[in-house]
């Protein structure tokens, strides 16, 4: 049960910002920038980050609702679904597993980047701009991770929501204002 006063039929994040609409803009369009905005790296490699991220922070609601995404955006499953169990033996570039790893550091903490982290990257052929956004889409889901459990967001247990929410993410990003479950909707 929510630690807050959220509508029943709408899940996870976007249950929390229908509770305060004045910052639900601000989230939203960041969201969309982050993950659907110009980026060197592509709308599948960010909501793959946002998932695993989730996936570490053990947020049910968005590991579920990003990794949905993840696939209907790269429309490969088997990919996603590989670097959700072991990013660091997945089938993806030497870019995209160092990336994550920096990922995972930022997980934890900022702190624990490395210089090495930073030289592996760079060696795997990471610009600035893959790294800066790795960090960003990183630091932002843990923020989710935590405003969602923080407030114990409603998380639906049925994977049929997580698809749905990940199709209308995939098709129609993260602008919309909250809707229903049954409509997925804008979520974070």
């Amino acid at each position: 049960m929510p630690h807050i006063s959220v509508p029943d039929e709408l899940p996870g994040i976007v249950g929390l910002l229908a509770f305060k609409p004045e910052t639900a803009a601000t989230i939203s369009a960041f969201t969309q920038q982050l993950l659907r905005g110009p980026s060197s790296l592509t709308p599948g490699e960010r909501e793959i980050i946002a998932a695993v991220v989730s996936r570490r922070n053990e947020c049910q609601f968005c590991a579920r609702s990003h990794t949905a995404a993840a696939e209907h955006v790269t429309g490969d499953r088997d990919l996603v679904d590989a670097v959700i169990r072991d990013p660091a033996a997945a089938p993806v570039s030497e870019k995209l597993r160092a990336l994550l790893a920096v990922a995972a550091k930022v997980q934890g903490s900022g702190l624990d980047v490395t210089d090495d982290d930073i030289a592996a990257v760079r060696a795997a052929g990471a610009s600035d701009e893959d790294l800066h956004d790795t960090v960003l889409v990183a630091a932002a889901f843990c923020m989710y991770n935590r405003y969602v459990d923080g407030l114990a967001a409603n998380t639906p247990t049925d994977p049929a929501i997580y698809e749905l929410i990940g199709r209308d993410l995939a098709d129609n990003g993260y602008r919309q204002p909250a809707r229903s479950a049954s409509a997925g909707a804008g979520e974070a």
